[in-house]
């Protein structure tokens, strides 16, 4: 299933309630939003996870669903609530409460990109926030929505793992203050969005594959973990987040020779998460 908002690859036969997303691997600008910035197309993707798509494509070969967001983080970000509107951006947005997020001009439609860079010349109307909301936000949602519920009405629990990356400078910076750097974090908003025998399966994947991992810290999950996260009903999110220079040149944006081993680590990861979401089968009597 392909939209304007996302793609959905569904596999030949789903074998568990995993289901596997990239909210920010979108890369569909437009030359209308291309005119509209005041960047070029280059630093626009600055902010987009690159390639996450391609790391976790084997997805629907190992029965498990993968939504892929068509719309790029740039222009609408998914991982926001539909009502973190910027005033700063757009004419007609409500002053409400203190938002880090809308702020530092990250809201559900970006003020900038990677550095403070800002997007766009000057403002927009309320109008144009809404039409980008109704066209690439709700849509992408619901099917995200509907199919969660789908999963879980055929197995025991459904669990979301949210894939995402990094930038290496960011992650640097948060790994001195750590005292470690970490390769990939791991978010169950402190265990409120997914089960511990989720994370440490996850986590147990990644350090297999030598690679060093934190939970929580910097990034424990934000709107879709939140949003969706819910293990006492059997309905588990975990964030994925990737430090970008394992797999690709940050400045080209272009997959170097480290690409391969990064999608090995996700792609078991994925069947470890399928495993976990898929009915037990009882031993035969004696």
């Amino acid at each position: 299933m392909h939209t304007e908002s996302f793609e959905l690859r569904r596999p030949h036969q789903t074998l568990s309630g995993a289901v596997v997303a990239s909210p920010h691997s979108g890369r569909a600008y437009g030359d209308a939003f291309l005119r509209a910035s005041a960047l070029d197309a280059h630093t626009l993707r600055s902010s987009e996870d690159a390639h996450v798509d391609e790391l976790v494509a084997a997805a629907p070969g190992l029965g498990v669903p993968l939504l892929l967001a068509n719309t790029p983080r740039a222009y609408v970000d998914l991982n926001r609530h539909h009502d973190e509107l910027d005033p700063a951006l757009i004419d007609g947005a409500p002053r409400g409460s203190h938002n880090p997020r809308i702020t530092s001009g990250l809201g559900v439609i970006p003020r900038v990109v990677a550095n403070g860079r800002a997007i766009y010349r000057g403002k927009m109307s309320l109008a144009e926030a809404h039409r980008r909301l109704v066209r690439h936000w709700h849509p992408y949602h619901q099917a995200l929505g509907e199919l969660l519920s789908s999963q879980l009405a055929q197995f025991p629990r459904t669990i979301l793992v949210d894939c995402h990356s990094m930038p290496h400078e960011a992650i640097e910076s948060h790994g001195r203050q750590m005292g470690k750097i970490p390769e990939v974090v791991l978010g169950d908003r402190f265990g409120a969005s997914c089960g511990a025998d989720v994370v440490s399966a996850i986590e147990l994947v990644f350090r297999r594959h030598g690679f060093t991992v934190a939970r929580n810290t910097p990034f424990a999950g934000a709107f879709i973990s939140q949003e969706y996260g819910r293990p006492s009903q059997n309905r588990h999110v975990v964030q994925v987040e990737l430090d970008r220079s394992l797999y690709m040149d940050e400045a080209t944006l272009m997959p170097h020779a480290g690409f391969d081993r990064v999608r090995q680590a996700m792609t078991e990861v994925i069947a470890e998460v399928a495993s976990l979401a898929r009915p037990s089968i009882p031993l035969a009597a004696e």
